[in-house]
């Protein structure tokens, strides 16, 4: 394995077009509103951390607040199963950047939930052979990877529509051919963006903003934060929304269980949900909208979780990436004995191979997982004696996973998505915020904003 020779990434450049980008956003979530919207009926669609953080904020400045949630339980892409033992987190996994300023943060904070530090750097990857890389090997592949995306941000300029794969395939294409930079494009920035290279915009997919800190998960179940922002709220759930309607005299939602009347409502409905049109909105939603819901891409990661009678492999390792010859198929797992005493391996498949997985059944999809951890370990790999696994795409109240930006989709697209509609509508959701698209704290701020808009008026 070589160095492949990119040129360096020109870092003020980058910087300068991250600046224009955030000042050309909009951001109430970072202002203070406070008013007294005692008398004021708000309904709000979805039960998940964005419909949840703006109900918080309404209730608590006096409104009567209704959320109204599809899903027989909250937290909607926040789930967690118990079954195996130990905490199998079905969607979001992970605090990214637990700063102080991040709200998840303070919410794990608030329940004095156990987090441990997830380290990248404790990981071993196995190329297509099954032999472990020497952490020579690895580190030219984090160079080769990283050169390539500062040679791609180095090389466009504003307006270039180009998906990542084809500005690679212009700029790079010896890197197409190259297997530990591959897997890199697929379980770092796949995995981080939700979506394929063949899909992700080369310009903006890493133009947004992160807080700091390594990422750390809940050990004790993330969903574990949802019941102080759920408590006294007034949550309907397995209430379909099927029509809103919304004018000069308030709002109307009809559902399963009846019509609902407010002055306002805020949507979070995912943005598959949003593209799918499953839901009437009269008037039609304004023509900027709808053509931002169409350009943005919503993509979908899906995992499995195997547990065996004893592990097989080295437990002391937090990582384990796998070379294999199909992009994005069981590439990257994570080993829960670095903080439970459970032999499980969770599995992840990302990019195109996210849905291929998605409509297996769970045996196939297990048969599948296991011949990838085979080409590892070969016989050494035992019985499964328990599994669990996820199909975003499948699920009929999301489908998909999270947002991502889509070649010839742009910032603004994400917040024209945040402007308010007749002053009576409002969307929330990680859609619908560029800095923080497809996290968890995303959709928590994109709630505090809604809201915020409400109480501005």
């Amino acid at each position: 394995m070589t160095k492949i020779s990119f040129s360096a990434i020109s870092i003020a450049r980058r910087q300068l077009l991250k600046t224009a980008l955030m000042a050309s956003l909009t951001a109430p979530f970072n202002r203070t509103f406070a008013a007294d919207l005692s008398g004021k009926k708000i309904l709000i669609i979805g039960a998940g951390m964005s419909g949840l953080s703006a109900a918080r904020k309404l209730d608590d400045n006096g409104a009567e607040v209704q959320i109204l949630e599809a899903k027989p339980h909250i937290g909607g892409r926040l789930r967690t199963d118990y079954g195996l033992g130990a905490p199998f987190e079905l969607g979001a996994g992970w605090v990214h950047g637990p700063s102080a300023n991040n709200p998840i943060t303070q919410s794990a904070k608030n329940i004095d939930a156990n987090l441990m530090v997830t380290h990248d750097a404790s990981e071993i990857i196995y190329d297509q052979t099954g032999n472990p890389l020497t952490p020579q090997q690895r580190e030219v592949i984090d160079d080769n990877w990283y050169d390539l995306l500062a040679l791609i941000d180095d090389e466009l300029e504003i307006g270039d529509t180009r998906s990542l794969y084809n500005a690679i395939k212009t700029f790079a294409p010896s890197a197409l051919k190259d297997e530990g930079v591959m897997w890199a494009l697929s379980a770092y920035t796949e995995f981080s963006k939700g979506g394929s290279i063949e899909n992700i915009s080369a310009l903006y997919h890493d133009a947004d903003e992160a807080f700091d800190g390594e990422d750390v998960i809940l050990t004790m179940g993330y969903d574990k934060i949802l019941a102080p922002l759920a408590k006294g709220l007034n949550i309907r759930l397995s209430t379909l929304v099927t029509d809103i309607e919304y004018g000069k005299n308030g709002v109307a939602i009809y559902t399963n269980k009846g019509l609902y009347k407010a002055d306002y409502v805020i949507c979070s409905l995912p943005l598959g949900i949003l593209k799918s049109a499953d839901v009437a909105f009269e008037p039609p939603l304004p023509k900027a909208h709808k053509t931002s819901i169409n350009k943005i891409g919503f993509g979908s990661v899906t995992k499995i979780a195997l547990k065996f009678d004893q592990a097989f492999w080295p437990i002391d390792t937090q990582y384990f990436g796998v070379q294999t010859t199909i992009k994005g198929r069981w590439n990257y797992w994570l080993n829960y004995r670095t903080f439970s005493q459970q032999n499980i391996l969770l599995g992840l498949s990302m990019g195109d191979y996210a849905p291929i997985a998605d409509n297996m059944n769970d045996a196939d999809m297990q048969a599948d997982a296991l011949k990838v951890l085979r080409d590892v370990w070969g016989d050494a790999v035992g019985e499964v004696i328990d599994m669990r696994a996820t199909h975003w795409s499948l699920d009929q109240h999301t489908l998909g996973a999270y947002s991502y930006v889509a070649a010839g989709c742009k910032p603004k697209d994400f917040a024209q998505l945040a402007k308010p509609i007749a002053n009576r509508l409002f969307l929330a959701g990680e859609h619908t915020i560029f800095e923080y698209a497809g996290t968890l704290h995303g959709a928590y701020l994109s709630g505090i904003r809604a809201a915020n808009q409400i109480l501005a008026l």
